[in-house]
């Protein structure tokens, strides 16, 4: 079976565009809570006009509500959701695993996909994702085709994959570049694309932050042999040329077509300096970078006229066998049989006796076959017409366009799903104790005389001597970095041999990372990817069992101190927050690993300085300036621990930093409050 081909729709003009072109879905967002906010969208009663019209074309609709919430929004949300399934929506794509909560409560019979942005990388989080009740998950961008086929080959999942469109530098869902900078969160749909901006290396000067855009069309078989489900097209803020290109693109690579014009106008309506297959290939690096150049916006002008001619009118799509019977004293009848529906009219009175013309079963077919002006197409037709009889021309007419329409009707039919009541009651969350947990980025950076904590965190490759000799003085947990990728059963290996030297706890920073603990057999506490925002994400966690969670750094004191529950969660209060995690690093644009010596940065055009750090196949970009609130514990009410992150800090920076936190001093130097004083949008 051929793959579906799932177009964006940001708006009607968008979604028109798609569906005439002949996408098999779309995918689109309401006017709150979906990852382009920006976008037009959809009200309730646009929603409900977009759905009839796609499903009178046997076209799916899929609804996003991929973005992050706070307590404060949960009631919304249940209502969007609830709006959503009772409009007729084919599934919800979905970030937040509140809201998967939330919508299994509401309507248990609606299919959730899962959105990229949930940054599940691998079998292991795909798994989860099942026990959730998933039945599709979009993979990110930056899988391989071998690690497609490896997935493919451990799950029966429905697997949606980019094939065109733009390419963030981070993963999905791991980026705070933009909510750092302006309080505009990406997670929450409104980010504000500051890595399109310059960024150099160890210097200003560059754009080491923008990739081109993404094309597989050239590899839809390769694709579709590799188990992908769903062809996933991005744009959702693009034009409807844009869409309709690469739409029929798409179109012509699952029929084997080859159309060079359509190829050309693709590359011309929108690009970063032509297109990159980097991530797909395996060949990342300097090729995968590009910008918008003034040459890419001449190509587009020049493409658009040629492009909006493709969705111009309504095209025939679905074939429809007719059978079409005249009879004396009776009314004519046509049944209309297309895509598993039947449809039948009548017309309005008897045919007459013919006195100067009859009605031929050859002239009856010509007028029949005129399906134009709709998305049908007479693929046979059977005349059945006794001689001597006339039925005018009109009738005729009016008799073919009554059956059709019932067809529309008959396609757009939906089964309702069963909508439950949904209310949102959360107990206070009551903070017994206040613990502290330091967490290191690198083994060599752990102080030898380290102070009194609660836990110490450590990295997967700390020498088993090393997590021994901590393990026999406090409480140590392993943290699963959220980029997993191929490297699971690695992961796997390293927390059995760190629990053999007395690790004894897991931090997923990740969905994969639950399932990768479970299979090395420990306990699990939710890290810094989970990006946990709300009491009913708190809820699950608790649910699968997490000892304890920690809080997204985009919430403010106000949404901290609301998350109720009883599993017990705490807060950064002092470290480099990680803007980005990168599957092609940045700074190899400029120099070899060699060279780097992990000590290269980013410096944006104010020649501020941004350190990156590589790990475990990726890069780390860290915030210029560390987040410190160790002088203002008291304003952080309602959580059980607080965690000190160290990433480019030495050991002796370390003994300070957790020094001032125990005077509850301020640290020395620039810092930053974060967002915890300011309300992400």
């Amino acid at each position: 079976m051929a793959p579906e081909i799932l177009a964006p729709a940001g708006s009607y003009e968008t979604l028109t565009a798609a569906v005439r072109c002949g996408a098999d879905a779309v995918y689109l967002g309401g006017k709150a809570f979906n990852a382009r906010r920006s976008a037009d969208n959809f009200s309730d009663d646009e929603l409900e006009q977009a759905i009839d019209y796609c499903h009178k074309r046997l076209v799916k609709v899929y609804v996003t509500l991929n973005t992050l919430v706070f307590d404060r929004e949960i009631s919304s949300l249940a209502k969007e959701a609830e709006d959503i399934c009772r409009a007729g929506a084919d599934g919800l794509i979905i970030q937040d695993l509140a809201t998967a909560k939330i919508i299994k409560e509401i309507c248990p019979g609606i299919p959730m996909h899962a959105s990229t942005q949930m940054s599940v990388q691998s079998i292991y989080g795909l798994e989860e994702l099942e026990k959730l009740g998933f039945v599709r998950a979009v993979l990110p961008r930056e899988l391989s085709e071998s690690e497609i086929r490896h997935i493919r080959a451990n799950t029966d999942m429905e697997l949606e994959y980019f094939v065109h469109g733009a390419l963030c530098m981070c993963i999905s869902g791991q980026c705070l570049m933009s909510s750092v900078f302006g309080g505009r969160s990406g997670n929450r749909g409104l980010c504000a694309q500051p890595c399109r901006l310059p960024f150099g290396i160890n210097a200003k000067g560059g754009n080491n932050l923008s990739l081109k855009d993404l094309s597989l069309i050239d590899r839809i078989s390769a694709l579709a042999d590799a188990g992908i489900n769903s062809l996933k097209i991005e744009g959702r803020m693009k034009r409807p040329e844009y869409v309709a290109a690469a739409v029929t693109a798409c179109k012509n690579a699952v029929s084997g077509k080859k159309d060079p014009v359509i190829t050309d106008a693709l590359a011309n309506v929108f690009s970063r300096s032509g297109f990159t297959d980097g991530y797909f290939t395996g060949n990342t690096g300097k090729n995968m970078f590009g910008i918008r150049t003034i040459d890419d916006v001449a190509a587009s002008s020049e493409s658009l006229g040629f492009l909006s001619r493709l969705y111009d009118g309504e095209k025939p799509l679905i074939g429809v066998k007719m059978d079409f019977t005249l009879s004396s004293g009776k009314p004519a009848s046509l049944s209309v049989t297309g895509a598993g529906f039947t449809a039948n009219a009548v017309s309005e009175n008897p045919p007459e006796p013919s006195v100067n013309k009859e009605l031929t079963a050859e002239e009856a077919k010509a007028r029949l076959s005129k399906c134009g002006g709709t998305q049908f197409f007479a693929e046979e037709i059977n005349c059945t017409a006794k001689k001597g009889l006339f039925l005018s021309a009109s009738a005729l007419n009016r008799l073919r366009r009554d059956a059709l329409s019932s067809l529309e009707n008959e396609a757009a039919k939906k089964e309702p799903y069963q909508i439950n009541g949904y209310s949102h009651n959360i107990s206070r969350h009551i903070a017994k104790s206040r613990k502290l947990y330091l967490r290191f980025l690198d083994a060599d950076k752990i102080p030898g005389s380290l102070p009194a904590a609660d836990r110490v965190i450590i990295p997967l490759d700390t020498p088993v001597e090393t997590a021994a000799k901590l393990s026999a003085v406090t409480e140590v947990a392993a943290e699963i970095p959220v980029n997993v990728f191929s490297r699971g059963e690695h992961y796997i290996e390293r927390l059995k041999a760190l629990a053999g030297a007395g690790v004894k706890l897991a931090v997923a920073d990740g969905i994969d990372g639950i399932g990768i603990a479970e299979k090395a057999g420990m306990p699990f506490a939710a890290g810094f990817g989970t990006n946990i925002c709300n009491s009913v994400s708190l809820g699950y966690f608790e649910e699968r069992g997490a000892v304890d969670c920690l809080l997204s750094c985009e919430c403010d004191l106000q949404s901290i101190s609301a998350a109720g529950g009883d599993v017990p969660r705490g807060v950064l209060v002092y470290g480099r927050i990680p803007l980005m995690v990168t599957r092609n690093c940045p700074v190899k644009n400029k120099l070899t690993c060699d060279e780097c010596g992990r000590t290269g940065e980013l410096v944006d055009r104010m020649g501020i300085h941004f350190p990156v750090r590589c790990k475990y196949g990726c890069s780390q970009i860290l915030n210029s300036r560390p987040v410190c609130m160790t002088d203002r514990l008291n304003e952080i009410r309602s959580v059980d621990f607080d965690l000190l992150y160290f990433t480019v800090e030495s050991p002796a920076e370390c003994l300070d930093i957790i020094e001032k936190y125990r005077q509850g001093q301020a640290v020395d130097g620039e810092f930053t409050r974060g967002l915890y004083t300011r309300t992400v949008l």
